[in-house]
């Protein structure tokens, strides 16, 4: 008898079950997409997506149409507790659906920590549809003013954003104050070769970088460091803090440290083993991972393996973490930094291969079209 497999979020990890989802209907298994939008938008984009080198069709995948097209269903709705005993979850409009196995692949979110979410000012980086509507608002107070932008945070979104908002700007034929708040140090467990090459890139082009200081608070049109300076603005953007929703503590479940997902090394939940998940929204036991889009990616086929061995009573597979990834910065400026272990490479030729290598994973996956809404009109997506 069939079963009935509920993806809870479009995200990376799930989008090799979505592509190949006939081959759990020709199984005589029943498959429910839940997410609060059509669309995913992919993150490794978003800085390009922000500075118009890429268009929204070119970052984003029609989960809900793989759903349907694959002969499942799709529920345009949100999770917001698991009954893992009653196998139900249960959703922000007040209906609830039954499970037999349900994986988990929601992402991540940014907290606004700086205000509590009371100021249009500050914008996340994910979910990355936020970036589409900041972008617009830049090009709106561009025409008609400096724009003062401070970017949050000294990691590697943190570079991504400065180099993509003095792109956008560029483009325009703006002006506009761009600073980076570092918080103690810039790229900080970083090789200094990455360091430095980052700092040169954002110098040279005028953006201010402040280091040993920590945004406190956005209060009105200022924001409020920690030195007790202030910094005048028209946008704020966060890019430090990542994490996985509330919903799997809320529910009962076994949560990593940072209230992600315990899973195993199948992807198996450690409390309900009729739960998966994968990206951003797990952590794996005893090996949490950095929140990088790679081991998401990676995840695709042991998901897509592991989902379909439990619907049929058979062997799960094993997740095993590559110990080394490769990072690749879009410096905004048509240049890239790469850095893999001790290797640490800049110029053009790593942002061509970044695009040649985001290009081919979008190429891989969007296999359902575009619709012809507009943009304005397109729902927030999962970043």
């Amino acid at each position: 008898m069939g079963k009935h497999l509920i993806l809870v979020g479009g995200g990376h990890a799930h989008l090799t079950v979505l592509k190949n989802l006939k081959d759990f209907i020709d199984r005589g298994h029943r498959v429910t997409l839940i997410s609060p939008s059509a669309y995913h938008y992919y993150s490794g984009m978003g800085p390009g997506l922000l500075s118009g080198l890429y268009q929204p069709n070119q970052v984003r995948f029609n989960v809900g149409r793989m759903a349907t097209d694959g002969g499942g269903a799709f529920v345009r709705d949100e999770v917001v507790r698991v009954d893992a005993e009653g196998r139900l979850l249960h959703l922000a409009s007040g209906n609830s659906l039954s499970y037999d196995f349900a994986s988990f692949n929601t992402g991540s979110s940014v907290p606004d920590s700086l205000t509590g979410g009371t100021t249009s000012r500050v914008v996340p980086v994910k979910p990355i549809r936020g970036l589409l509507d900041a972008r617009q608002r830049i090009l709106a107070g561009l025409a008609t003013k400096r724009m003062r932008l401070v970017v949050v945070g000294g990691g590697p979104a943190g570079i991504e954003l400065c180099g993509n908002l003095w792109r956008l700007v560029r483009d325009a034929g703006g002006h506009a104050e761009l600073t980076l708040v570092g918080g103690r140090r810039l790229l900080d467990g970083f090789p200094d070769r990455v360091r430095d090459l980052a700092l040169a890139s954002l110098a040279e082009r005028g953006i201010r970088v402040l280091e040993g200081v920590r945004a406190l608070a956005v209060e009105g049109d200022r924001v409020v460091l920690s030195d007790r300076d202030e910094l005048a603005c028209d946008l704020v953007f966060l890019a430090v803090g990542i994490q996985p929703a509330g919903i799997f503590t809320e529910s009962g479940l076994a949560v990593g440290a940072d209230g992600g997902l315990l899973v195993d090394d199948t992807l198996r939940s450690l409390s309900s083993p009729d739960l998966f998940g994968g990206g951003d929204c797990i952590c794996l036991q005893n090996r949490p991972l950095p929140k990088v889009g790679v081991y998401a990616v990676r995840q695709n086929p042991i998901l897509y393996h592991n989902l379909m061995a439990a619907l049929e009573d058979e062997a799960l597979c094993h997740f095993v973490p590559q110990k080394m990834y490769m990072l690749i910065l879009n410096l905004g400026n048509g240049r890239g930094i790469l850095q893999r272990g001790r290797l640490v490479l800049d110029g053009r030729w790593p942002f061509l291969l970044k695009d040649w290598i985001d290009r081919r994973f979008m190429a891989g996956f969007q296999v359902s079209g575009e619709r012809t809404e507009s943009e304005t009109s397109a729902p927030e997506g999962q970043g």
